[in-house]
């Protein structure tokens, strides 16, 4: 496999700077931008809205890959694809009625994704295939950045390419991702890396090239 995809996450950036970083980012290679959106409930941690997301939209023409870790992600659709978001993932565990909501960032003009946690299942996303752009695999517990990767993910990111098949469907893996880890998750199936202390350790544009680099190795 040889077009994966680098998405740092911008939570790891310096946020006293987050306009430059974010240019940064785009500068050193990066393919999409990746958004962590919490909301201090369905994870034990807070972070920022469509409001920053609005104000930093200027700063990349990248994709913008929203990952919604809120309880009620319905509410917020609208308001996330009106602040430039290209792409918004909700989560399995918070969203009863999936094949609507999917319809519904579709019908917003956003590619539609979902995320399981560590120990959630994939049963059921069969239904909802030919609504799902994105499948994201997270390999660490959400609500954190810098925690260390839950190998039992590989088997779970081979369950669903396995389900995917022949699909336009993206399997992306957030968590741990770094220069020993990328590789075990592209093996398994993984085309969308995330990353955030492996990407924006260094804090400059040639640091995070090199990082991103490195990375891409891995392919």
């Amino acid at each position: 496999m040889t077009n994966v995809i680098i998405a740092p996450s911008i939570l790891s950036a310096n946020f006293s700077n987050l306009g430059k970083e974010i240019q940064a980012i785009d500068m050193a290679g990066a393919d999409w931008i990746h958004l962590d959106v919490m909301d201090g409930h369905f994870v034990p941690n807070l972070t920022f809205g469509a409001p920053v997301i609005r104000s930093i939209r200027q700063f990349s023409k990248k994709p913008f890959d929203a990952h919604l870790m809120v309880t009620n992600p319905d509410d917020f659709l609208e308001e996330y694809a009106s602040a430039g978001v290209d792409i918004i993932t909700v989560h399995k565990e918070v969203t009863p009625h999936l094949d609507r909501t999917l319809t519904r960032i579709r019908e917003l003009g956003c590619k539609a994704g979902v995320a399981v946690n560590p120990g959630t299942s994939i049963s059921g996303l069969e239904f909802v295939l030919d609504k799902l752009d994105l499948i994201l695999i997270m390999s660490v517990n959400p609500g954190f950045g810098g925690q260390k990767f839950i190998s039992t993910s590989l088997d779970k990111i081979k369950s669903v390419r396995n389900l995917i098949g022949p699909r336009n469907i993206k399997v992306q893996v957030d968590g741990g991702i770094n220069d020993e880890t990328a590789f075990k998750v592209i093996d398994a199936g993984a085309n969308v890396l995330v990353a955030g202390s492996a990407v924006f350790k260094g804090e400059e544009l040639e640091n995070y090239k090199k990082n991103i680099n490195i990375l891409r190795s891995k392919v």
